[in-house]
C-alpha cells in the first residue's frame, strides 16, 4: 500500500491509498463540520444539508445524480456526524473521474430548490418520529443531553420539527458556504487510484472553496453527571451510563480503549460474562468509548427486564470498580489482539481505508502509518491501563439515564452513585 498526501492551495487535502489488488475505488470528501459546529437556530441544519445536497444542482436533477453513479454500479450516499460530515462513493477504477465529478458538484453547486427542501423536511420529520419510536435511541439521547447540557454537541443531530421548519435555502447556503472550507475538508480515495490523477481532478473540481479557515466550535464542557428516568411502557428497561473520556489525541486514548474493552467489548468481557453468561440479566450489554476533539465519552448500554434494573445497575458499577485494580495480562492481550485485528481488517476494505485516512488527516494532520498504530497498541500496558481507568473514574460524576416502566428505574439509577463513591476510593488510592 502506498499513501501520498497533497494540499492544494485552497487548503483542501487530497490523500489516497493504491491497493493495486483491487478494481474498484471508495472515495469521498470529509468535512470538519458537524452537529457541534451548529448554533441554537441551526439545530439540524448539518444534517439537513447532508440531505439537500443529493437534491439537484445547477447540472443535475436529483434523480440524475442517483442515476450516473448507479449507471456504471457505482454507490452513493453520505453522513453527519457530530463533528464531521462525508460524501462518499464506490465505484470501478474506470468510474473515478466520474465519482468525483458528481461529489463536486453537490458541493459546489446546490441549488436548495424550496420545493425539493419542504419534501426533504417532511423525510427527516419522519426519521426523527423513526429515532423517538427506537428506545435505544432515545435513551442515547437523553443521555447525550445529560452529558452535555445546553451545547451543540449534546443535541441530536435530526434536529426537530420545529427547527426544520426554519430553514430555508438561503440558510442551506449560508451554512455552506460558511462552514464547508478547503483547511477543513479532506478528500479521500483508496482502492484502484492513482493519487496524480486524482489531485488533477480534485484541483479542478473544487476549486471554487474558500481558503480561509472555517470558525470552530465552541469548547465542550461535561456535565455534572446525575440521572434521569423516562417513563414509558416498554417490554424492557433500558439503561445507559457514561463518564467523561479523554479526546482524541490524549495520549492515554489507546489505554482507555483496551479498559472499555475488557469491561464490554465483546463476549469475553467481563459485564457479558457476569451480567449475561452468569447471572441471566440481559440479552445485551456494551460498552464504548467515543472520542472528540477536546472531550470524550465513555458509555455502557444494556437492556434487561424492569424488575431486574436494579440488580443489573448494581452489578455494573460493582464489575467496573473491581476491574479497576484487578485487571489482568491476559485480559489486556486479548484486548489488544482485538484492536490489532480490528485495524488490520479494516485495511482489506477500500471503504473503511478511506475514511480511516481522512480522520486520520481531520485529527491529526496526518495519516498514521500501519506500524505506528501498532506500536502506540503493543505500549499499552496493565498499569497503563489501570492508569487511565482510574482516571476515568475520577474525571466525572456518572451521568445515567433509565428509560422504561416500573418502580425499579429510580432504584437502579441511585445505584450509579456507586461509581462516585468508587471515585473517592480511587482519590484515596
Amino acid at each position: 500500500m502506498s499513501v501520498d498526501v497533497t494540499k492544494l492551495s485552497s487548503g483542501l487535502t487530497v490523500i489516497t491509498d493504491d491497493m493495486p489488488h483491487l478494481e474498484t475505488a471508495a472515495l469521498g470528501v470529509w468535512t470538519g463540520v458537524g452537529g457541534r459546529d451548529e448554533k441554537p437556530n441551526e439545530h439540524g441544519i448539518s444534517h439537513l444539508l447532508e440531505h439537500m445536497a443529493f437534491k439537484g444542482t445547477t447540472t443535475r436533477s436529483s434523480r440524475e445524480i442517483a442515476e450516473e453513479v448507479e449507471a456504471v454500479g457505482g454507490d452513493l450516499n453520505a453522513a453527519t456526524g457530530v463533528e464531521t460530515t462525508a460524501y462518499y462513493a464506490r465505484v470501478m477504477k474506470a468510474d473515478v473521474p466520474l465519482a468525483l465529478d458528481v461529489l463536486s458538484d453537490i458541493l459546489s453547486n446546490p441549488i436548495f430548490d424550496a420545493k425539493e427542501l419542504e419534501c426533504e423536511k417532511g423525510v427527516i420529520e419522519q426519521e426523527i418520529g423513526a429515532a423517538q419510536d427506537t428506545p435505544d435511541d432515545v435513551v442515547f439521547e437523553q443521555l447525550n443531553e445529560l452529558c452535555y447540557p445546553d451545547q451543540p454537541i449534546g443535541r441530536s443531530l435530526l434536529g426537530t420539527p420545529e427547527t426544520l421548519e426554519r430553514f430555508n435555502s438561503d440558510m442551506l447556503h449560508g451554512y455552506l458556504k460558511t462552514h464547508y472550507r478547503g483547511p477543513d475538508m479532506v478528500v479521500a480515495a483508496a482502492g484502484a487510484v492513482e493519487h496524480g490523477m486524482v489531485v488533477a481532478e480534485v484541483e479542478r473540481r473544487f476549486a471554487g472553496f474558500d481558503a480561509a479557515p472555517p470558525p470552530q466550535p465552541a469548547a465542550a464542557t461535561f456535565g455534572q453527571g446525575g440521572s434521569r428516568v423516562v417513563h414509558r411502557d416498554l417490554e424492557q428497561a433500558h439503561l445507559t451510563l457514561a463518564l467523561e473520556g479523554v479526546p482524541q489525541t490524549d495520549g492515554s486514548l489507546f489505554s482507555l480503549q483496551v479498559f472499555t474493552s475488557v469491561l464490554g467489548g465483546g463476549m469475553s468481557s467481563r459485564l457479558f460474562q457476569e451480567v449475561r453468561e452468569k447471572r441471566g440479566l440481559c440479552y445485551s450489554i456494551y460498552t464504548f468509548h467515543a472520542p472528540y476533539a477536546d472531550t470524550g465519552l465513555f458509555g455502557l448500554y444494556t437492556g434487561t427486564d424492569p424488575s431486574d434494573a436494579p440488580e443489573m445497575m448494581e452489578v455494573v458499577v460493582d464489575v467496573i470498580s473491581e476491574a479497576v485494580e484487578t485487571l489482568t495480562e491476559a485480559e489486556i492481550a486479548r484486548a489488544k489482539a482485538q484492536m490489532k485485528a480490528g485495524l488490520l481488517m479494516a485495511l482489506e476494505s477500500c471503504s473503511a481505508r478511506a475514511e480511516q485516512l481522512a480522520r486520520h488527516m481531520l485529527v491529526y494532520g496526518r495519516p498514521q502509518s500501519v506500524g505506528e498504530l501498532m506500536a502506540r497498541i503493543d505500549a499499552v500496558s496493565v498499569e497503563s491501563t489501570r492508569d487511565a481507568a482510574r482516571g476515568l473514574l475520577a474525571r466525572s460524576r456518572p451521568a445515567v439515564v433509565a428509560l422504561g416502566s416500573g418502580r425499579g428505574l429510580d432504584t437502579a439509577v441511585a445505584f450509579a452513585e456507586g461509581l462516585a463513591q468508587s471515585k473517592a476510593r480511587i482519590l484515596l488510592h
